[in-house]
């Protein structure tokens, strides 16, 4: 192909659908980074708590001195000797499970001078929005073992009203610096998740890791693959315009 043929075939490319081309080929390809790099991060978080499982429990005084650390506090494993609040119940809202409308209850505990709210498993709930479920409220003081996990607060369309409550507490996200004030004492910023070998409080189907890796790998193939595919398909498109073209 000499130089005049190039200069030909390029005056009849359509540039601006070159860039639109181009556009989403990078944001496929992007999108399939993305995802590679969540897999590694759930590889990463899987063996840390594998690790962690592994080690003895820390007590509240311990897990405050790590919060500084790179690797954080997240999955930390815990023992607390507190006592629960008994009216201070929450119950986060839209937690199904196995196909049935639920929530999680977490309820607040205190030991010495600090307030965690403690995560204490799942309850069924009902199809009446008006029929709250019967939680019975923890007494008395434990000693209970769990997990530490720092809460994601995710986007709210509409802010929570929290005025004048009435417990149980109903809430739509874990928001541990509104709920401060209900209960007059800071809470910590995180949550415990009870082990599931504990004794107390309801069914414990709580995942550290809800999406494992292998489906973040799948999910990166595909995005790989559309970006192979659209490609593919672009230049075949260029190539027919442009026979029809020196056809005509």
């Amino acid at each position: 192909m000499n130089l005049v043929s190039l200069q030909h075939k390029l005056k009849q490319l359509s540039w601006p659908m070159v860039l639109f081309t181009m556009l989403v080929f990078s944001l496929l390809i992007k999108l399939g980074f993305w995802q590679s790099d969540r897999a590694l991060e759930k590889e990463q978080r899987q063996q840390r708590i594998s690790e962690l499982s592994q080690q003895q429990a820390l007590t509240l005084t311990q897990v405050l001195a790590l919060r500084d650390l790179p690797d954080g506090i997240n999955d930390l494993p815990i023992e607390l000797d507190g006592v629960f609040v008994e009216d201070k119940v929450f119950l986060l809202d839209n937690q199904p499970d196995e196909g049935r409308l639920g929530y999680r209850v977490y309820q607040v505990m205190t030991t010495n001078d600090y307030a965690v709210l403690v995560n204490l498993g799942w309850v069924q709930g009902s199809i009446d929005r008006n029929v709250l479920p019967a939680v019975t409220a923890m007494t008395g003081q434990h000693l209970i073992t769990g997990h530490v996990r720092e809460v994601e607060v995710g986007m709210q369309l509409q802010a929570q009203n929290l005025a004048n409550p009435s417990w149980p507490l109903r809430v739509q996200q874990i928001e541990l610096d509104k709920f401060s004030p209900l209960i007059t004492k800071k809470l910590l910023p995180f949550v415990v998740y009870l082990d599931k070998t504990e004794a107390i409080g309801y069914k414990k189907n709580w995942q550290a890791i809800v999406m494992p890796p292998e489906k973040h790998r799948a999910y990166a193939f595909q995005w790989f693959s559309l970006a192979l595919a659209w490609i593919s398909l672009m230049i075949w498109a260029a190539i027919k315009m442009s026979k029809n073209q020196n056809n005509n």
